[in-house]
């Protein structure tokens, strides 16, 4: 969730032993789910009396047979908490491979076995609710000198953390807040799960919506203070700014909100770390629809970096900024899309704590170093139409020159396929491969290559 979006302790450190017991457990009870998994939001029957049994209800308690007791009318059963009847577990088994070959030669390889086994519970007295999620990923194949995948923790070691433990509380109807582990989604703070297991972290936010929603005009806001990161390969929480690079204890304070009448949308965020940097980051977003069911969206986001206090992240003050520009176009089931972004000369475009969120990052580059520009066009097609349901495809290309010696080049294919139907509903299966080159002497290349199977469940 956002920090104002969907309504919705210190790190286990366990001894090698006690990390491998774990694992087999949340494994173990993750297959045990998927065995047999039942939908969480079916209601009981209301008549639960076996076949072929009389419901005492229905029965003349007045007139007992002869020599018989009269029989009791049963107690009304006490209503179930919302707390206990509310609650949801879920999950997601993941296993992925990953396979680059470097510029330098070298090469990170590895396949793992994980996922995440998560609990919400319902709320107690229409207040307060808590919620919790568990990850794992464990080395299938993972030679040692093939290390740096961020599948696995250095040294190509499994993992296993309690990611999430929060509480949240329910000011009004639209107004929340949480405290705790968590998840968050916004432009530089959020999960970045393009691994096995996503960044979570610790801190407290307030976040809720304001206006009539559907086609009227509507408002999210948010803001909090945001303490410490746990890493998408790691089972510790460190601070924020030691994230960043710094070697002392900072958090981050962080506010946004965003704007939406129809199909018009605009958003601004701000995060500030003391002695560390603030980032500025909004975006707007139009849609034109266009003849014959076609539509036309076009987009524009700027951000910009400065050090703060005694710039203690590089050891001297920095300054930076990007903007972008990007249309996509809709023709019926295919999706095309072009993107802009142009970066300051001061210097490069820093993502101390999560995924960029420029127009031209993809796969492997964020095209976002001092003087850059990159240009990015992109082709999209969905397959359901010709028989082939949940299957998707895009390929895009990337350049970027500039003032750097790294002007270079990055050219992506990806294949989805997300059955909607039968035994595999509920599988994702994603296949990704990218190539990247550099414009330097002996012309270097990165090739890498990505196969991603999840399965969540309960089955939606």
């Amino acid at each position: 969730m956002t920090l104002y979006s969907d309504v919705k302790a210190r790190s286990l450190r366990p001894v090698p032993r006690v990390a491998a017991a774990w694992s087999i457990a949340v494994m173990s009870l993750m297959l045990l789910v998927v065995g047999e998994t039942p939908a969480l939001d079916r209601e009981p029957p209301s008549d639960s009396a076996e076949p072929g049994t009389t419901n005492m209800r229905q029965m003349d308690m007045a007139n007992p047979e002869p020599g018989q007791p009269p029989v009791a009318e049963p107690a009304t059963p006490v209503e179930e908490s919302p707390f206990i009847r509310d609650s949801k577990f879920s999950g997601q088994l993941r296993t992925y491979y990953f396979d680059r070959k470097n510029f330098n030669e070298t090469r990170n390889e590895a396949w793992t076995l994980g996922g995440s086994i998560a609990y919400q519970s319902g709320y107690l007295d229409n207040l307060f609710r808590i919620g919790a999620v568990g990850y794992t990923s464990q080395p299938l194949y993972a030679p040692a000198d093939r290390d740096g995948t961020l599948l696995l923790m250095p040294g190509q070691e499994g993992y296993t953390v309690l990611g999430q433990a929060y509480g949240e509380a329910r000011f009004t109807d639209r107004i929340f807040g949480e405290v705790g582990r968590k998840a968050y989604n916004t432009p530089y703070i959020n999960g970045n799960d393009s691994r096995m297991t996503p960044n979570t972290f610790e801190g407290v936010s307030v976040y809720g919506t304001a206006g009539a929603g559907n086609d009227a005009p509507a408002w999210r806001f948010g803001g909090g203070y945001i303490s410490k990161i746990k890493e998408r390969n790691s089972e510790d929480f460190v601070w924020m700014s030691q994230a960043a690079g710094a070697s002392v204890d900072r958090g981050v304070y962080a506010a946004g909100v965003n704007f939406v009448n129809k199909d018009f949308s605009i958003g601004a965020f701000n995060y500030y770390s003391q002695d560390i940097i603030n980032i500025f980051y909004t975006d707007a977003t139009y849609a034109l629809p266009l003849a014959d069911g076609h539509k036309l969206k076009l987009s524009a986001q700027y951000s910009d970096q400065q050090s703060t206090g005694d710039n203690l992240l590089t050891g001297q003050s920095f300054s930076t900024s990007q903007w972008g520009l990007k249309g996509d176009l809709g023709v019926g089931a295919a999706l095309f899309t072009v993107a802009y972004t142009d970066t300051a000369n001061g210097a490069d475009m820093r993502s101390p704590w999560s995924a960029y969120p420029g127009y031209t990052k993809v796969q492997v580059e964020d095209f976002n170093n001092a003087g850059e520009s990159a240009v990015m066009l992109r082709a999209a097609y969905d397959f359901s139409g010709h028989g082939a349901e949940g299957l998707s495809a895009y390929a895009l290309w990337v350049n970027g020159a500039g003032l750097s010696a790294k002007n270079q080049n990055e050219a992506d294919l990806s294949l989805q396929w997300t059955p909607k139907e039968g035994v595999l509903r509920g599988t994702s299966f994603l296949l990704r491969y990218a190539h990247v080159m550099q414009q330097s002497a002996g012309d270097p290349t990165i090739d890498e290559f990505r196969f991603i199977v999840n399965y969540d469940f309960p089955r939606r």
